[in-house]
């Protein structure tokens, strides 16, 4: 059959569709100009009147005008009912068609899509959190919190993807780029379970602490005065102290505050590291405090802690230790004074007093802690002089409660723990935290560690320790501000690559010619993951191809007005507390020369800071009302922390931080306070001179 003839063929094939084609649009447009006119003239007040119906319809109108269809309507109202229906009609197909296109356009090809996420769903991890939580099976309703972790909603328009109550977190994200705010407050604040929160600073702490004391009790542990909360608890330090390898775990918490690379250990660390072993184990055995652990670094002579480690039936230790101590001079002096620079920060009494008995306020019991609803805050400053390794030492603890717990439970923990790990790299230096990880999250513990970024691990844990963290990380969020090319180069690759089309055209003198061809690009190039906007991460689960998902910062969720409202207030108590710490100084204490304590001085401003009167007043100051005194912690609560718990024992002492501050100082003035000072704030300005 010649050509033409072919296509006269396939052009008569096409005749019946044609017919269908006109058919359809004759009838769609007759019957939307038949209800479009009646629906504008029933409006007009001649009420519900339609002609009968006919594909002519529209013929008639354009030839005889609408009063031949409606006679007792205005022409207006009748061509204003019609455009309103197709109107209607164009959009109910437009939006749907422009949001599909939309989605397609904003979504990157090459990323995982709602059916590769499909456990991560609402409806694949409620299936998951009932295999994993013997406590829901009978439950015919979940809500989300119960079934697993919010991560964010899929890129650009949900849904809102979870992880499961067995997987473990690493998120790296620059500074400012939503951790607090789309991670660690939303966790703290969904957990249904116990919560271990470590930050060095209070942002997190202010959100939270009024809502989860809701759920039970609220622990801070704020050595350093980063919330300024009066110390209203206690740990012992060397209760886990008992066994070499706790004795051990805790020496390595200091070995590592002091030491920027794990996996790097010369010879003065490993040596301050047995040392410190064997006196925490000496003091744990023999009943002694840490006050008498500091003497006994102090004076590498004493030979108490070889005779206690000697009446504890641990000879091997006591002879090597005594190894240690009669060894050259030099050598000896070198290990102690390395040992003294781990534990330095005990020697502020500020500090101590956290880690030592005090019979006026409750001690924090890990293994306590692990089985109800309570919440820990580890709070601790970074740099020189900070309680990292305190904070590291009850982190561990806690952590490893949760293990024993979990395996007196059939395995998990239930409801499951959550640890959120908050600048990790800086106040929690857990050093075999790696290994821990992928152990953690079968035992129902959920940990998310924040970092920085990936070498900020590798400079606390190495090269390979920051590895087996990240291959044992489940989940993993990568967030805006990733500026290490190395690593960035590193994701494009594992997020993979894709082939794209490239056509092309030619043209000679024999004529004109198509080609396509194809070439392999990166899904994500490097830059495009550097500049990741705010509030979006990257994410990597095992498993299941990389996904975009936007974070959902807890000021953006239902209820967070009065999350804000709370939030706010204690923020305001924190800055009272901080002023209050700050009169709370003997006079003239860390102020500028000429410049009296808690006292504001405009000339001061100037550079002018001399010729006060002696009571700290210039001519023209105005003086504020003095500040409410902040209420006082009242310790546990008469009843147990949340419906079905046990009530807390009582424990003899504890009376809260208002009755020990209260033992302390008769008259409410702290020890120590100059004449004249007060509880209350007093804060000056300079007024306005006539």
């Amino acid at each position: 059959m010649s050509p033409s003839g072919a296509g006269g063929v396939h052009g008569r094939d096409l005749w019946p569709w044609a017919i269908v084609g006109v058919v359809v649009c004759a009838l769609t447009t007759s019957a939307g100009m038949w209800l479009g006119g009646t629906l504008g003239a029933a409006l007009n007040g001649t009420g519900w009147h339609p002609p009968a119906f006919s594909v002519t319809l529209p013929a008639r109108l354009l030839t005889e005008g609408s009063g031949a269809l409606w006679p007792q309507a205005s022409p207006v109202a009748v061509y204003c009912g019609i455009v309103l229906v197709f109107g209607a009609a164009t959009a109910a197909v437009v939006v749907p068609v422009w949001k599909l296109l939309s989605r397609s356009r904003s979504r990157t090809k090459g990323l995982a899509g709602r059916r590769e996420l499909a456990a991560m769903l609402p409806a694949g991890i409620a299936k998951r959190a009932r295999e994993l939580r013997p406590s829901l099976k009978n439950e015919s309703e979940l809500h989300p919190d119960q079934t697993g972790n919010l991560l964010g909603d899929l890129a650009p328009d949900g849904p809102e993807l979870r992880s499961s109550f067995e997987d473990v977190e690493l998120d790296l994200m620059a500074p400012r780029a939503g951790k607090s705010t789309g991670i660690a407050v939303p966790r703290v604040l969904r957990a249904t379970g116990a919560v271990l929160l470590t930050s060095n600073k209070s942002d997190v702490y202010a959100v939270t602490r009024a809502q989860r004391q809701k759920t039970g009790l609220v622990w801070t542990f704020d050595p350093q005065g980063i919330a300024h909360t009066p110390r209203g608890m206690w740990w012992n330090m060397l209760a886990d102290c008992h066994t070499i390898e706790g004795a051990r775990r805790l020496s390595g918490h200091f070995v590592s505050s002091v030491n920027d690379d794990a996996s790097k250990k010369d010879f003065w660390i490993s040596a301050a590291q047995n040392t410190l072993t064997a006196l925490f184990l000496a003091a744990a055995r023999g009943g002694a405090a840490v006050t008498d652990l500091l003497g006994w670094l102090a004076d590498p002579a004493d030979r108490t802690p070889i005779d206690l480690l000697r009446d504890a039936g641990m000879v091997a230790m006591a002879e090597q230790l005594q190894g240690t101590v009669r060894g050259a001079v030099e050598t000896r002096d070198s290990i102690y004074e390395t040992a003294r620079q781990c534990v330095a920060c005990l020697l502020d009494p500020e500090i101590a007093a956290w880690v030592q008995p005090d019979p006026c306020l409750p001690e924090f019991r890990p293994h306590e802690h692990v089985l109800g609803r309570d919440t820990l805050y580890l709070l601790s400053k970074d740099g020189g002089g900070s309680a990292a390794g305190v904070i590291a030492g009850l982190a561990d603890a806690t952590l490893r409660a949760g293990v024993m717990a979990a395996e007196r439970m059939g395995g998990r923990l239930d409801p499951p723990m959550t640890a959120v790990l908050d600048e990790a790299a800086n106040v929690c230096r857990i050093s075999d935290l790696p290994d821990l990880y992928s152990h953690l999250g079968s035992r129902g513990i959920n940990v998310v560690t924040l970092l920085q970024s990936y070498r900020q691990g590798s400079r606390v844990w190495g090269e390979a320790g920051m590895d087996a963290l990240w291959s044992a990380a489940t989940v993993k969020l990568l967030g805006a501000g990733l500026d290490d090319a190395d690593f960035v180069d590193k994701v494009s690759k594992l997020v993979g690559q894709q082939d794209v089309k490239t056509a092309s055209y030619s043209r000679s003198k024999d004529g004109g010619s198509h080609s396509v061809s194809y070439r392999l690009d990166p899904i994500l190039p490097p830059d495009r993951i550097r500049a990741l906007p705010k509030g979006t991460a990257l994410l990597l689960a095992t498993g299941i191809r990389p996904a975009l998902i936007r974070l959902r910062p807890w000021f953006k969720e239902p209820g967070a007005g009065a999350v804000s409202a709370a939030a706010e207030a204690e923020a305001e108590a924190i800055t009272q507390r901080a002023a209050q710490a700050w009169t709370g100084h003997p006079a003239g204490a860390g102020a500028p020369a000429g410049m009296g304590v808690g006292v504001e001085h405009g000339d001061y401003a100037d550079g002018v800071g001399a010729g006060y009167p002696a009571d700290g007043l210039h001519p023209g100051d105005v003086p504020y009302p003095a500040a409410a005194a902040l209420p006082a912690d009242a310790g546990y609560p008469a009843g147990p922390p949340y419906p079905g718990a046990p009530a807390y024992e009582a424990r003899p002492g504890a009376a809260g931080a208002a009755g020990a501050d209260a033992a302390r100082s008769g008259d409410g003035v702290p020890d120590g306070a100059p004449p004249g000072h007060s509880d209350q704030l007093l804060k000056w300005t300079r007024g306005a001179t006539s």
